[in-house]
């Protein structure tokens, strides 16, 4: 795991963002998977929406996804060896990357076949404390010519990413902007933010 940690670490260092395979096994992706929440999760998701608190809105013409906050202290053991994989790597990007990161906020998410999130950026204007973002993928098998390519766009130019079981994504919050593509099928991830002061959980 170490060995993902330095990527990560250089990946964020040289370009803004990392890509990593394997960050899940196969093994712990299918516990996700086989939890209550991901089997039925047109039953236990919300429609995601736009903005924060108060200011959120729901608008379907610019994000399609369903999803429910992790709760870090009543989570299934499959999600916390995933939470404890999320801690270690703050101690490591600390330690390295100077980021004075405290602590992380997660959700499980769901992209129906055919939905999309367009074109964003993940901190917030009113609130700076979102510093990197970092998806899990949970899709077996997944093909490119499925689509659901989390698109970045970066200085060097547009980035696409299949969603693949186990793979994981992590990026300046504040400087890329990037897209979720529609896709032929169901698209499953941990969407979450490394952020730099603690934070309660908060079902926005």
């Amino acid at each position: 795991m170490s060995t993902h940690f330095e990527t990560i670490v250089d990946g964020l260092a040289d370009q803004g963002y990392a890509v990593v395979d394997n960050f899940l096994s196969t093994q712990e992706v299918d516990s996700i998977l086989d939890l209550e929440e991901f089997k039925s999760s047109h039953l236990h998701f919300k429609k995601a929406g736009i903005g924060k608190q108060h200011n959120k809105q729901i608008n379907e013409t610019i994000r399609g996804d369903y999803i429910q906050w992790i709760d870090k202290k009543n989570c299934a053991k499959p999600l916390l060896i995933y939470l404890d994989r999320l801690e270690r790597l703050i101690q490591h990007l600390n330690q390295n990357l100077f980021l004075s990161l405290k602590d992380y906020e997660v959700h499980m998410t769901a992209y129906p076949a055919g939905s999309f999130y367009k074109r964003h950026i993940d901190q917030f204007k009113s609130n700076d404390h979102r510093k990197l973002s970092i998806i899990c993928y949970l899709n077996s098998e997944w093909k490119d010519a499925e689509g659901g390519q989390l698109r970045m766009h970066t200085a060097g130019g547009v980035k696409d990413v299949s969603p693949t079981a186990g793979r994981v994504v992590c990026f300046r919050s504040d400087l890329i902007e990037h897209e979720v593509l529609p896709a032929t099928r169901q698209r499953l991830s941990l969407t979450g933010w490394l952020l730099d002061q603690l934070t309660e959980l908060k079902h926005l």
